[in-house]
């Protein structure tokens, strides 16, 4: 093993790396895409869920079941999991989480997984729809 290959790295090393291979869309980019057949993902954990409202459309997934929802060849994948081309646009609060999530779904062959830059976040900052939260 190389020295690169066993060197730990930090959290914002990690995220420079796996951006590098994302094509990162930004919220009215996700809104064309999603209406052109895009698969919008919302991984945020219910608190946020609950607090924020929700993008109308979106699948609602919890970040520790995504793969096994969205493998389109995996027992437990959701129905809008039709095949590796689908594009997936994986959805957070801040953007964070989204782009290692996006970079897991690419090893499980959906080449055309990316995330959403800012976040839930910066899809209501463009005054983007929103469901209101829930009471």
């Amino acid at each position: 093993m190389s020295a690169e290959r066993t060197r730990p790295v930090g959290i914002d090393e990690l995220l420079d790396r796996v951006r590098a291979g994302l094509e990162r869309v930004t919220a009215e980019e996700a809104f064309a895409e999603a209406a052109d057949g895009a698969l919008l993902v919302d991984i945020r954990y219910a608190a946020l869920r609950d607090r924020d409202g929700l993008i109308p459309g979106a699948l609602v997934v919890e970040r520790n079941e995504l793969e096994w929802r969205l493998d389109p060849q995996g027992s437990h994948r959701a129905a809008e999991a039709t095949g590796h081309d689908l594009r997936v646009v994986v959805i957070c609060n801040e953007g964070y989480a989204s782009s290692l999530a996006a970079v897991s779904l690419r090893k499980l062959g959906l080449h055309r997984a990316t995330d959403l830059v800012g976040g839930f976040q910066a899809w209501r900052t463009a005054g983007l729809p929103v469901t209101a939260p829930a009471d």
